[in-house]
């Protein structure tokens, strides 16, 4: 997998259907930081969408504009449903609280992280 689209259709092709939960995060750098390295994950917005709802990164990537929010990295996780349903919005409350609860904690090893073009990335977490 070396791109968001890569992950939307691994997600369509799953025998279960998903739902995409889908962190947008800012990097706020540390004052004496290097730019590629360091800096503090902020959380900035979430969406839950099944694969269908998102036609390609880059139409995401549009609607993540038009929030107004910034933001530097996408940070993806998928939750499987049962057969053709897949979670509800509802269903995926609690699951996004976590992901942000990891995100702010540094607990991130478990998520996909694509950067603004779509490139997955690989994060480390410092403690």
């Amino acid at each position: 997998m070396e791109h968001f689209d890569d992950f939307l259709t691994a997600a369509r092709a799953q025998a279960d259907a998903q739902r995409l939960l889908l962190v947008f995060v800012d990097i706020d750098e540390v004052a004496d930081g290097d730019a590629n390295e360091g800096g503090f994950l902020t959380p900035k917005m979430c969406v839950d969408k099944t694969p269908d709802e998102i036609t390609s990164f880059t139409e995401l990537v549009v609607e993540a504009t038009k929030t107004g929010q910034d933001w530097s990295l996408i940070f993806a996780a998928s939750l499987a449903g049962t057969g053709a349903q897949a979670p509800s919005s509802t269903d995926a409350n609690k699951p996004l609280d976590a992901m942000i609860a990891g995100i702010n904690t540094g607990m991130i090893q478990q998520y996909l992280v694509f950067d603004k073009q779509g490139g997955i990335l690989s994060l480390t977490a410092n403690g």
